[in-house]
């Protein structure tokens, strides 16, 4: 498949289009540390990863009630903190042209509702499609939260465009049949340097 074949996109929200790397690395770092883990090891999961997974994988032996607590202080952490949480080089203007050549597009995070609403507002973007860890029963790797975001497009999944950051993120696209464009290096269909890359593609096919 080629960009002239994509019939929309579907974008994952932080490290891809809203950068809120600092955000992410200072909620879980102090979380880590109030739970006498090493913050590292829990950052080097966190980013991509569903909070409920990254909680579980360092409490293994929590209750559901402390899973929840856990998760609860989690979001707490990061919906108090938008310092610095802006829209990713080139965001704006790739949205602006798929508008304009109308493509649909469509965001999946592993954030939940409250906290990807806060950090979209934030960034100045407003997907008319938004589908969040709330939303699915299997967060990524697993590739239902794409799905539903190609079924809400009512594009075929395999005509979508899935761009990502993150491993576990580009495991998900991949596994829903899209075709997928790698941000940081992530190996992928299209590998990406940032989204002006993508923006000039999209901008070719006007």
């Amino acid at each position: 498949m080629e960009i002239r074949d994509i019939r929309a996109v579907l974008f994952d929200m932080d490290g891809t289009l809203v950068d809120s790397d600092a955000v992410v690395d200072r909620s879980w770092s102090r979380w880590a540390v109030e739970c006498g883990l090493d913050p590292v090891a829990v950052l080097a999961v966190a980013h991509g990863n569903p909070a409920a997974a990254t909680i579980a994988q360092f409490l293994p032996d929590a209750s559901a009630a402390e899973l929840a607590t856990a998760g609860a202080r989690v979001l707490d952490l990061e919906v108090s903190d938008v310092e610095g949480v802006v829209a990713k080089p080139g965001a704006v203007q790739l949205i602006g042209t798929l508008d304009r050549i109308g493509l649909p597009w469509a965001v999946y995070t592993s954030a939940p509702a409250q906290l990807a609403k806060l950090r979209l507002t934030v960034s100045g973007i407003a997907p008319s499609v938004l589908v969040t860890v709330d939303d699915v029963s299997r967060g990524k790797p697993d590739p239902e939260g794409y799905l539903r975001a190609a079924e809400l497009l009512g594009v075929p999944v395999t005509e979508c465009l899935v761009v990502e950051d993150t491993v576990v993120g580009l495991t998900a696209g991949q596994a829903s049949g899209a075709m997928t464009a790698g941000l940081k290096g992530v190996p992928a269909d299209l590998e990406l340097p940032d989204l002006h890359r993508l923006d000039a593609l999209f901008q070719g096919l006007e």
